[in-house]
């Protein structure tokens, strides 16, 4: 969990006519270490589809695969980890029925990051940096002083998300960053590929 730099997530409304498998292999290619499933609206059935297609695709390219909330299916699929909200189950109850599999953590605040850290967590999300509109239930903006907060205050490993995209990515950077997360500025743009190893360039400060 330590080496990974870019983090990308499903977001099937950003590439309408676009296949899911397509756009996650582009940004493979691109340079992405961990793909997460997040699919907050289709039946268990669908989910369940999607997430046994992108466990063979990542497993082909040794690429980790995280599931949002579905724990049972991370199970079935013998998926890497899961990812969980402040409101889903606790890590400790996670953690009973995941074994040594990855958890990552949603966090909105300092204490949220440090109690994710005491439980456990393999890494935490430290957001959303920026206003976004990916997500319905969206918290208000932490800002990059968040960032700049769990940069100097938490040992494990976090990605910055929310609203990042490669125009403003050097502020998070800049405030401690070393690890990115983003939507839909990735599966949403015209050369998925070519936006990851952009992203890649900037966290490596080649741009």
């Amino acid at each position: 969990m330590k080496d990974f730099r870019l983090y990308a997530i499903t977001g099937e409304q950003f590439h309408p006519g676009r296949d899911l498998l397509e756009v996650m292999e582009e940004a493979i290619a691109g340079g992405v270490d961990i793909i997460q499933l997040r699919d907050k609206d289709s039946s268990r059935e669908e989910v369940l589809r999607k997430a046994k297609a992108l466990r063979e695709l990542t497993r082909k390219h040794g690429v980790t695969f995280i599931v949002n909330d579905y724990i049972d299916i991370a199970l079935e699929v013998d998926a890497d980890g899961i990812h969980l909200g402040q409101n889903d189950l606790s890590l400790q109850e996670a953690r009973q029925l995941v074994g040594d599999k990855i958890i990552g953590i949603s966090t909105h605040a300092i204490e949220e990051a440090l109690l994710a850290e005491e439980q456990g967590a393999d890494y935490i999300g430290v957001g959303p940096v920026f206003a976004t509109k990916t997500k319905v239930d969206v918290v208000d903006p932490v800002t990059v002083a968040y960032v700049q907060e769990v940069a100097s205050r938490i040992r494990i490993p976090f990605v910055a998300i929310g609203g990042i995209k490669l125009s403003n990515v050097d502020e998070v950077i800049a405030a401690g960053a070393t690890r990115i997360c983003a939507v839909s500025e990735i599966v949403g743009s015209a050369d998925v590929a070519g936006t990851c190893r952009a992203f890649l360039s900037k966290l490596e400060g080649r741009e």
